[in-house]
Order: structure tokens, then sequence, then C-alpha cells
């Protein structure tokens, strides 16, 4: 598993992730802890460092 820090897009707040490096591409919806707001999170490791990781705000 791994640790990311990045900032929600709803509310600006750093909000910290565990990624887990075993599965090589991901996306998934998941909410912002802070404001409940839903984002679409991707992600792509290779050779399990963090190559790929992008957020995007879910318009309600």
């Amino acid at each position: 598993m791994l640790e990311h820090f990045f900032q929600c897009p709803h509310c600006w707040e750093e909000i910290s992730m565990l990624l887990d490096i075993s599965v090589r591409r991901q996306r998934y919806i998941e909410d912002c802890e802070i404001c409940c707001h839903p984002l679409e999170i991707s992600v792509g490791f290779e050779s399990g460092e963090l190559q790929e990781f992008d957020v995007r705000s879910i318009e309600q």
C-alpha cells in the first residue's frame, strides 16, 4: 500500500488515500472524507511506482 496526498477539487482540503500498488490500473469513485462530495479517481502504477494519479469532481 502507498499513502498518497492530494487536494479535493470540491473543498480544496488536502486529503490522503491508501493506494493498492498490486493493481496496475484502477478507476473508481470515492467520497471526499472532508466534504463528502464524490470524486472519480484514476491511478496507474508501473514496476510498483505511481505513474499516474488523477482526481476529478463528479458534478451533482
